[in-house]
């Protein structure tokens, strides 16, 4: 896996996309409201160019006579309905634009996100990680925080397809993810990254608090084996921790704690098989 396009770029794409858009219509807007103060100003003119050379000055009032042909008149009043309904039109049709850009653009936006989402579990989907990853290193490296990788993996979920079923296997899944999105910040991303395994990044987090979280994600699975959701089996997570430096890529740190996972695997089966 290579490091790095970060999502920013393509929200700061987005938005310069929607802005561009919205500044044409702006544009649009304004030159429409040029052409009806054009108007009026020109309709102005025209009224004093027929109102003054009529005006008469009779002690120090002003007495105006304007004769206007019926033709005139009617021409004049007909002209000004179809101007004011050609910038209703307008205005509507500016309005009906902007409201399908923003809807469009919102649309494409939301398509996006739901393709890096898995539909099951409701987490982010292995497609959506070297955009996350790429989003949490660079501002690990901009702040110089530090940045930890989980990797987890369902013990016996092999087990739980054989005994129980396969629809039963994806609510343990799904229940799974709702664990481990309730051990972690709202800041930190939870990955399905295939099948029963999940990644977890917390960032501004070292190999401490990732331990902290692993055990938060321990008591949990603790506490829903006990509700008896599935009878004479205990619900457990193999976890492998790495801390992510500088110059690191990803692969390597994902494969550092994808070992410390096996290992951690391992040993859990070592103790099972001693009882």
């Amino acid at each position: 896996m290579d490091q790095a396009k970060k999502p920013e770029a393509k929200s700061d794409s987005l938005i310069a996309r929607l802005s561009h858009q919205l500044a044409a219509l702006e544009k649009r807007d304004w030159e429409l409201w040029l052409i009806v103060t054009g108007t009026g100003i020109l309709v102005g003119v025209g009224l004093l160019a027929l109102i003054f050379p009529s005006a008469i000055l009779r002690r120090g009032n002003v007495r105006m006579e304007i004769e206007v042909s019926r033709e005139l008149f009617v021409s004049l009043v007909a002209l000004l309905i179809l101007f004011n309904t050609y910038i209703i039109s307008r205005r509507l049709e500016l309005r009906r634009t902007r409201d399908a850009v923003i809807s469009a653009t919102i649309q494409s936006e939301l398509a996006r996100l739901q393709s890096f989402t898995d539909p099951l579990t409701e987490v982010y989907n292995r497609r959506s990680l070297d955009d996350m990853a790429g989003k949490y290193m660079g501002r690990a490296k901009r702040l110089g925080t530090p940045l930890t990788f989980m990797v987890l993996d369902v013990d016996r979920f092999k087990e739980i397809n054989t005994r129980f079923g396969h629809l039963t296997g994806d609510f343990v899944l799904a229940e799974i993810a709702a664990i481990l999105t309730s051990a972690v910040r709202g800041s930190d991303a939870v990955v399905r990254y295939g099948g029963d395994e999940f990644l977890i990044i917390l960032g501004e987090a070292d190999l401490r608090g990732g331990q902290i979280v692993a055990g938060r994600i321990a008591k949990y699975s603790e506490d829903w084996s006990a509700a008896g959701h599935l009878p004479n089996f205990e619900l457990t997570i193999s976890i492998g921790l790495a801390e992510w430096h500088v110059g690191q890529t990803l692969d390597r740190v994902l494969d550092e704690a994808d070992r410390r996972m096996f290992s951690s695997k391992e040993t859990r089966k070592d103790g099972t098989s001693r009882k």
